[in-house]
C-alpha cells in the first residue's frame, strides 16, 4: 500500500513540475543569473620582468647585490642574501581586475593612493612602517605591479614607493 501511494505521489509531482515548464512559444524575459563573461582585450606587452634588467633593479632600488630567484612568464623576483632580506617583485596580470589587487592590499593595512605613471592610471600602497610598497599600473584590461619589501632586518633607506615608481616608469616607457 505504501509503495502504491509513493508511486501515485511521484506521478502527481511529475505532472505538477511538467506544468511549471515553459513552452517554446512563451516569451522568455527572465534575466540570467550571471552576466555573460567579458572577453578581455590584450593590453600592451610589458616584456619579461617588466623590460627591466637585473642591473637596473639593483641600481634603482639601492638594495645592493641581488640575485633573481624567480623568473617565469608572468613575473620576476629579486632578493638579496638571506631570509627576511630585501626583495623586489614584478608581476603582470592579463585580463585581471586591478581593483581586486587593490582590495587585497588594503586588507593588509596599506592605504592606497592614486598615481599616474607615464600617462597611465594606477595606485600605490605604502605600509605604515614604510618597509613595503605595492604599485600597480592599469594597461587596458591588464595591469602590472611592482612591489618592494625592505625585509625584516634592513632599515628602510628610502621610500619604497618612490623606488617602485622609477621601475614602473621604465616599464611604461618600454611597452610594446
Amino acid at each position: 500500500m505504501r509503495i502504491g501511494a509513493l508511486v501515485g505521489c511521484a506521478a502527481v509531482l511529475s505532472l505538477v513540475l511538467t506544468g511549471c515548464g515553459s513552452g517554446s512559444d512563451s516569451d522568455n524575459t527572465s534575466t540570467p543569473l550571471r552576466p555573460p563573461p567579458k572577453v578581455a582585450a590584450l593590453g600592451p606587452f610589458v616584456g619579461e620582468c617588466g623590460n627591466v634588467t637585473d642591473d637596473e633593479v639593483r641600481t634603482l632600488t639601492g638594495i645592493g647585490q641581488t640575485s633573481q630567484v624567480l623568473k617565469n612568464s608572468v613575473g620576476c623576483n629579486w632578493q638579496t642574501a638571506g631570509l627576511g632580506s630585501p626583495t623586489v617583485t614584478f608581476a603582470s596580470y592579463r585580463g585581471s581586475p586591478i581593483a581586486r589587487e587593490k582590495a587585497w592590499v588594503t586588507t593588509q593595512g596599506r592605504a592606497t593612493q592614486t598615481i599616474d605613471v607615464g600617462g597611465r592610471a594606477g595606485w600605490q600602497a605604502l605600509e605604515p612602517d614604510s618597509r613595503i610598497c605595492d604599485l600597480a599600473v592599469q594597461l587596458d584590461d591588464d595591469f602590472f605591479e611592482w612591489s618592494m619589501s625592505f625585509g625584516l632586518f634592513a632599515p628602510p633607506t628610502a621610500n619604497p614607493c618612490d623606488l617602485m615608481h622609477k621601475l614602473a616608469e621604465l616599464t611604461v616607457q618600454r611597452l610594446k
